[in-house]
């Protein structure tokens, strides 16, 4: 992983910092803005740090508990996030303006997460303990 850190800096940092200037970007934002967005790094910070604890804190095989985990990242956090910002900043016309494409979205992403949490593949089978070498019986003479 040492090994990764200069190309994840580039990729993640200097990378979209160049399209911003050769694009020529207005450097004035918001302070609201810029603290929103501050805290929402933090936040993902600390969510990527629960991930890291919940693959290490998980029994073994650690493979078997992969589908759950990243379920709840790629199932939950979306229809949270909508949730959040259908709190937030309501739609002009009520809930009952949102495509019907957008609930059914919601209700598969939920169901979808639900089925693979409960029919994850299991694990390999455990290890057959080693067979005890066989032994001739000796006469005693």
């Amino acid at each position: 992983m040492k090994h990764l850190k200069l190309p994840l800096f580039l990729a993640a940092v200097l990378a979209p910092l160049l399209i911003l200037v050769l694009s020529g970007a207005n450097w004035n934002y918001p302070m609201k803005g810029m603290t929103l967005s501050l805290i929402a790094g933090i936040v993902g910070a600390i969510g990527a740090l629960g991930v890291l604890l919940a693959f290490g804190a998980a029994p073994k095989p650690v493979g078997a508990y992969v589908p759950v985990i990243m379920t709840i990242i790629f199932c939950g956090a979306p229809v949270l996030n909508a949730i959040i910002s259908l709190y937030l900043t309501p739609p002009a016309g009520g809930l009952l303006s949102i495509s019907p494409w957008f609930w059914l979205g919601m209700v598969m992403a939920v169901v979808g997460g639900g089925l693979v949490t409960k029919f994850k593949p299991g694990g390999p089978p455990p290890k057959k303990p080693a067979a005890a070498p066989a032994t001739v019986p000796q006469k005693v003479v």
